[in-house]
């Protein structure tokens, strides 16, 4: 099964874009991904059993590396990449 996620990410820190860089980074390392990012936001294409632990995992790293961090997503049932 398809999924579209939309993700925002608001690190409570005055030196905000290389911890939203960073998180970018390494979703673009999965080439079973399609990562599209704008100003406000990325959106992540994919099977849905390969995207959820991906984000679980570089959610997790970011909690783990930066502290304190707002994640708000949209999960959309399909590839809406197209």
């Amino acid at each position: 099964m398809k999924i579209s996620v939309e993700i925002s990410k608001y690190p409570l820190h005055e030196d905000y874009i290389p911890f939203i860089k960073d998180f970018i980074e390494r979703l673009n390392q999965h080439s079973e991904l399609k990562v599209v990012t704008n100003c406000m936001s990325t959106q992540v294409f994919g099977e849905y059993d390969v995207v959820m632990p991906l984000l679980q995992t570089h959610m997790k790293q970011s909690f783990e590396a930066y502290g304190k961090i707002v994640f708000v997503c949209k999960f959309i049932c399909g590839d809406l990449s197209a």
